[in-house]
């Protein structure tokens, strides 16, 4: 047995390159790096290809290791020139990300140390700094000192972890959920309506308050609604409300939303994921004021504040209330609760293996300082209010509402035939030409375009780009304009 575990040892010595192993290959994945971001300002925004990356199929996962510089091959063809470019200034579509190369740093030397960041006794250290980061966040949309988070892997688990909290806090079990009533309008994300389900709710009573003419929810409309459930005996229980819809942008009346929420005795999840951020930039403060009423928020470090896919975030205002929907002991972590001057990521969602993920926030933020970031959010604003103002110089152009935050919807009118026709050709030229990347979305049953300035990369010639190549691509499709 001796020696089949020394063979087995030498067998795995690959798994650990000394220091000349290690100098070779960062020095081939840094220079990898570094042709990609020189490069980016060329590359297409979008690109479409037939194949999808079918070729790594033809180089399977086998017993035998492969060249390095083959492998950085594949990923150039295969992976990183197919589809959306998210690192590209002209990702204009959806909700932009980041990929900001400071964050990729922290990245690195979080795995490379690879600090298990999901209880404080394992990482004290790691998990002071994310705690540190969320109440950073937390002053931010003027939370108290009595928060608690969790850094997520995105929106849709920090929707989740707010609701749960909302659930348990109020004592949501059997028939009761019969009873109870969520409040929203029909532009929440479909992430809440996915929690909702995940999270055992699915037989709650859904009620989508109607919105204004800049697709707000009407907060008069949301007080009778609460009024006649409550005199016909509905258990009203929620409210969900938007910092920036990911459809239109549109950011609901959140005081006002809170203040009745307050009154009436209902649990206030914001889903932020997009704007809540702006609240770092004056603009952004005036548009967002009554984050503070909420119970809950969710907010995306990935898309306002543009780090790399995988970096979410939520908030509770009470953090007793997370603590009691999300804690659970096991025998084997008992040693874990000699050291627990902090609360624990464990603890906080239902996350218990759980990466390191501050860190890739929190290298930028003290390189960097916080002006930077405040003065990338003001510019997407200003930008998303130029697009606003030239689409419409640019014949034949119509707008949506004037922007809340970084979002825009517009669309061509041609002199005749189907309006959403058209519009679906344009969609299609831009993304066929892929200079720049938009989307479409259905408001009000019709096909409308839509511009969502996010990346810390997009600039006022982004802006000018988009505008010619919407212009272009109208001449080409038959209308003068």
């Amino acid at each position: 047995m001796i020696n089949r575990i020394k063979q087995l040892e030498t067998l795995a010595l690959p798994l650990e390159p000394d220091a000349q192993g290690r100098a070779r290959l960062l020095e081939s994945i840094l220079a990898y790096g570094d042709a990609f971001l020189e490069a980016l300002p060329d590359l297409p925004a979008y690109q479409a290809n037939d194949a999808g990356g079918r070729a790594l199929y033809d180089a399977p996962i086998s017993d035998e290791g492969a060249d390095l510089q083959t492998l950085l091959d594949l990923l150039k063809q295969h992976v990183d020139r197919a589809g959306l470019n998210s690192a590209s200034a002209g990702h204009l579509g959806f909700i932009p990300g980041g990929g900001l190369y400071h964050a990729a740093l922290g990245d690195y030397l979080a795995a490379v140390t690879n600090r298990y960041a999901g209880v404080f006794f394992a990482s004290p250290g790691a998990v002071r700094m994310e705690n540190m980061l969320l109440r950073w966040m937390g002053g931010i949309v003027g939370y108290p000192d009595t928060l608690a988070g969790n850094l997520t892997s995105g929106g849709s688990l920090a929707n989740l972890i707010g609701i749960v909290t909302a659930r348990d806090a109020h004592g949501l079990q059997a028939e009761a959920i019969r009873q109870a009533v969520v409040y929203m309008t029909a532009h929440v994300h479909h992430s809440v309506d996915k929690a909702l389900r995940i999270a055992g709710l699915r037989g709650c009573v859904k009620r989508i308050i109607r919105v204004d003419n800049h697709y707000r929810m009407n907060a008069n409309a949301l007080a009778e609604a609460i009024a006649q459930d409550k005199q016909a005996g509905w258990q009203p229980w929620l409210v969900v409300a938007s910092a920036g819809t990911t459809n239109t942008g549109s950011v609901d009346p959140l005081l006002d939303i809170g203040q009745i929420s307050q009154a009436e005795g209902l649990w206030l999840h914001v889903d932020g994921a997009y704007g809540a951020f702006f609240a770092l930039t004056e603009m952004g403060r005036a548009v967002l004021k009554g984050l503070e009423l909420s119970d809950s928020i969710v907010m995306d470090p990935h898309k306002t504040l543009f780090l790399p896919w995988g970096s979410g975030a939520v908030l509770v205002k009470d953090r007793q209330k997370l603590l009691e929907a999300h804690h659970y002991g096991a025998d084997y972590m008992q040693d874990t609760l000699a050291l627990a001057e902090e609360l624990s990521p464990a603890d906080c969602s239902p996350e218990l293996t759980k990466p390191f993920r501050g860190l890739r926030l929190w290298l930028p933020l003290k390189l960097l300082g916080v002006a930077p970031f405040r003065a990338a959010l003001e510019e997407k604003l200003l930008l998303a209010r130029i697009f606003y103002d030239r689409i419409q110089a640019i014949d034949g152009f119509e707008v949506g509402p004037y922007p809340d935050l970084s979002v825009v919807t517009y669309r061509y009118v041609p002199r005749r035939g189907d309006a959403d026709a058209f519009n679906r050709q344009i969609i299609k030229h831009i993304h066929q030409e892929g200079r720049v990347f938009l989307t479409s979305t259905m408001v009000d049953d019709k096909f409308v375009l839509r511009l969502a300035v996010g990346s810390f990369r997009t600039h006022l010639d982004t802006i000018e780009l988009a505008l010619d190549r919407l212009a272009q691509a109208v001449k080409v499709l038959g209308e003068s304009g």
